[in-house]
Parts: structure tokens; sequence; C-alpha cells
């Protein structure tokens, strides 16, 4: 086949592609869609909140630079049920001991087929394995860290999801072990990062689909200012990026080195650290008084 030729049917692939089915997708056409608005299944569910979304509209690049077209999906599948889809295996979660034999296999195909099915390799954030769910008045987040999901093993990643009820925020906390990439996947949120002593507070407000990165070892937090539920996926370049909150961290030393620390700042004596410890609120908590007024919750 001669080059031009070729390079003409390469350049086609893209429009096939769209045209093609989408998985369990339809692609509508806007100026002939009549479901457009149809409600879809927020992931929120899993969080108990009750809320509505309508179809997301999708970017899709156009011939003028700088601008894009939106095509909106609905799910209209009706061929297979969500019943048909098999379960995650959550047997091997927390399992020390194969665990260990997974680190200390040599090569990743013999780690692999250690695996006993392939729902080894599905994590199900709605079900997830016992010990990964942190709650708190404001939500709660669910990690998928290697030793809930094994399966991460060997990849140098992984993933939670965090559901953040009205006004609800993410205490100030670190990941000692990989900088945090949060992507919105519903709602607003309002972030703030300080990498190190001296560096500036950044802040941002994100919309749905926007990010933005925490640096490894940053202190930051993450807030829900409106009155809806908000979903942000954090993804990290470790399979164990652990987790430190700050204000937890720092009254949990003992009493005259938090003593000594606060002297300079305000009046404190070490027999209140005990009442500031019991003040703390769980890493998922309820706050800014503001947001909390405004939403009814105060």
């Amino acid at each position: 086949m001669h080059f031009p030729a070729l390079c003409a049917i390469i350049s086609l692939l893209p429009l096939v592609a769209i045209a093609a089915p989408h998985n369990s997708y339809s692609w509508v056409n806007p100026s002939t869609a009549s479901a457009i608005n149809a409600p879809l299944t927020s992931i929120n569910a899993v969080a108990g909140w009750s809320t509505t979304s309508t179809a997301v509209a999708v970017p899709v690049p156009t011939t003028t630079p700088g601008t894009v077209s939106t095509i909106p999906f609905t799910n209209v599948s009706t061929t297979a049920s969500t019943s048909a889809v098999s379960p995650a295996d959550t047997s091997l979660a927390n399992n020390e001991t194969f665990i260990a034999e997974l680190l200390v296999t040599a090569k990743a195909v013999d780690r692999i087929n250690k695996f006993p099915n392939d729902a080894s390799f599905k994590f199900d954030f709605k079900n997830p394995p016992a010990g990964t769910v942190a709650k708190g008045k404001g939500g709660f987040t669910v990690r998928s860290d290697r030793k809930a999901f094994p399966a991460l093993i060997g990849t140098g990643g992984s993933i939670s999801v965090g559901f953040l009820g009205p006004c609800g925020f993410n205490t100030p906390h670190t990941h000692p072990r990989s900088t945090e990439f949060n992507l919105v996947a519903e709602g607003t949120l309002q972030t703030q990062f300080t990498l190190e002593n001296k560096a500036r507070t950044i802040h941002n407000t994100l919309a749905t689909y926007q990010m933005t990165a925490f640096p490894q070892g940053a202190l930051h937090t993450e807030f829900n200012p409106k009155c809806e539920p908000a979903t942000f996926i954090a993804g990290f370049a470790s399979e164990d990026p652990g987790v430190q909150q700050a204000a937890e961290t720092f009254f949990g030393f003992d009493p005259d080195i938090v003593e000594a620390a606060l002297r300079n700042d305000f009046t404190f004596e070490g027999k209140d650290v005990d009442k500031f410890r019991s003040l703390i609120p769980e890493n998922v908590a309820l706050g800014v008084e503001s947001c909390l007024k405004k939403c009814g919750l105060r």
C-alpha cells in the first residue's frame, strides 16, 4: 500500500472510533437528543446522600483551536444488569502472610500467578474490604493500598476515594511517601497545601473534573463548600502512601512537649492536653461555620 493511502486511512481512525459503540454508553447528538437531562445515578449513593445530576458533557476537540464541542452521553444499556457483574474478591485483603509472600516473589509473572482468580484484581469502592473506610461526621474515605488490595503490589501506585457531605472536609494531613493527585469526580472542592516552612500556602477551588497535586509530605486539606455532596479521587505514586493527620499527631506528643511548643503563642498548660485531644474531630469532619449555617446544619 502506498504511503499517502496509508496516511489517509490512519486519519480516519478517530472518526471510526467516535462512531463505534463505546461499551454501554450511547453517544447522542446534542441537537436531537431528548434524554440529555435524564438523571444519572450518583456515586454518592454509597454514602447515603440523595442527589440528582444531569448527563455529563464530554469535551471533544474541534477544528477551531482553543475551542471544544461537547457530546452529552447517557447510560442507556439494557443488555446487562449490575447483578451480572462478578463481585470483587476481598478474601486476600489484609492477609499479611499472602502479602509477605508477594513482596519476596522475584518475578512479576510469578507474583500474578499466585492470585487464585481474576476477581482478585478488582476493588469495589462501594463494597470495600474491612478496615479500609475512615469515617467522620462530614463523610468518609475509602483507601485501596497494597494491604487492602494486594494486586497493587509491584504496580507502584494506589487510589483512595473521598465522599464529602455538605460542608464536609478532610482535616489537614500529609502523605509521607507520595504526592497526591486529587481529581474532583462530583461537586466542588476547596483545597489548600503548604509544602514546608516559609513556603506560601496554595489555595484552589476545583470544579468537577478539575484536579490539583499535593507534593509528597505537604500539609494539605480538602473542603466541600457546597450544600451538595462532593466526591474526589486521590491517586498516589506509592502502593503504601501513608497518612498523618496534623492535629492528632501534634497533640499525641507528651504534654510537656505540646506545652513548650505552644507557650510562646498563647497561654497553655500541659494539663489541658487531654481536653484538646478530645476536641479533635475525625479526619473527615464537619466545618466551616459559615457553610454549616448556609446549609442549615448548625
